[in-house]
């Protein structure tokens, strides 16, 4: 068992604050992932809150302000579990860094996906009983974790509009598959905003905001922005570049891993697909000659509308160096990106291109 009660074969990219995922293999075939294998994204060190003392205050343009204990969230509001996936808004950057280095910036591959089986009261009925006021737009969240990345230091935050606040769908969650929710990944509440970037759900929770703009917070207003190629990060301000929200089409192989040796004769390639939003996946294609054809996946269907989906072909491969390519197709019609080099951006966000890895394919033995 490695840091955080995570397993030991984590690729961890930082150990303070904590940032790690889980080799691709891990997530092949498991539509729910296991607390110890979930990545973690962390912006600071993670805090420890004592659930007895934990107070979550609601205020800004709202009819009544409300400080609630953990029991008041779980006396006061209707239980609601809802699967979902979270999705780093850096997942696949090592795609981005083989195109041209990011300074400063982990090198995540495609392990930064996990889903679970998320349990709390929904946004909106918390939302409700405070009562919104006129000209109310957006909700911010403020969380006791300070990191150091922001200049001067600040304790992380973020905002939703409140469309998507009031959704159904967003939970102020305390459990994960069924468990209490680990500290590391956000005890004793966090918020869980299904189909948006990881970054949007707040861990630690601490204060909710409703405001006419979105937060002011480093992590919304600076980072998490998608910048122009030729844009310099360090001299990034508020407002620069286009702000992440909801999660974007994308497709990873996850087993056989890129590089691993398999034997020639019949093999079975799987991956996931992730629409985000309220989107579905449709359609995934797959190659095993680089593009120069193609065959259909089998996709499974999500285990509810805020899920990724895993997908499999059963293919017969030759010896050789194989070249496999998996694309996604979503209900709207939209194909992902052909390449990464389209979609280098300074900070490495949103690496949607296709999914490549080349295999060793042995020949057979004597």
């Amino acid at each position: 068992m490695g840091t955080w009660g995570k397993r030991g074969d984590m690729l961890v990219h930082e150990h303070d604050p904590y940032n790690a995922e889980p080799p691709l293999g891990a997530l092949a075939g498991e539509p729910v992932t296991s607390a110890d294998t979930f990545y973690s994204r962390n912006h600071g060190p993670v805090p420890e809150v004592d659930p007895a003392t934990w107070r979550l205050r609601v205020d800004g343009l709202v009819e009544r302000e409300l400080e609630l204990t953990l029991e008041d969230l779980r006396a006061g509001f209707a239980e609601r579990t809802l699967p979902a996936t979270l999705q780093c808004a850096g997942n696949r950057r090592a795609g981005l860094v083989a195109v041209r280095d990011i300074p400063g910036e982990d090198p995540w591959r495609g392990g930064a996906t996990s889903t679970a089986t998320w349990t709390g009261v929904a946004l909106a009925d918390v939302l409700a009983a405070a009562g919104l006021r006129e000209g109310a737009e957006h909700v911010c969240f403020s969380a006791p974790d300070v990191s150091q990345v922001a200049d001067p230091p600040q304790p992380y935050g973020g905002s939703v509009p409140v469309a998507k606040a009031t959704s159904p769908e967003v939970l102020l969650a305390w459990g994960m598959n069924g468990e209490p929710l680990p500290r590391v990944h956000g005890a004793p509440v966090r918020v869980v905003v299904p189909g948006w970037i990881g970054a949007r759900s707040v861990k630690w929770l601490t204060g909710i905001t409703v405001t006419a703009e979105p937060s002011d917070n480093y992590f919304q207003a600076t980072a998490y922005r998608v910048l122009p190629p030729e844009a310099d990060p360090r001299a990034a301000g508020p407002g620069d570049g286009i702000s992440l929200g909801p999660a974007a089409l994308s497709c990873e192989l996850l087993d056989p891993a890129d590089g691993s040796p398999v034997p020639c004769g019949r093999a079975v390639l799987t991956g996931y697909a992730y629409a985000g939003q309220d989107r579905a996946v449709a359609r995934v294609d797959v190659s095993t000659d680089g593009g120069a054809t193609w065959a259909q996946a089998e996709v499974d269907a999500p285990d509810g509308p805020w899920t990724w989906q895993h997908w499999r072909l059963r293919t017969d491969l030759a010896p050789g160096d194989v070249d496999v390519v998996a694309r996604a197709w979503d209900s709207t019609g939209a194909l992902q990106p052909e390449h990464a080099a389209d979609l280098w951006n300074p900070k490495g966000y949103g690496n949607t291109s296709w999914a490549r890895a080349r295999l060793a394919v042995a020949p057979p033995a004597p």
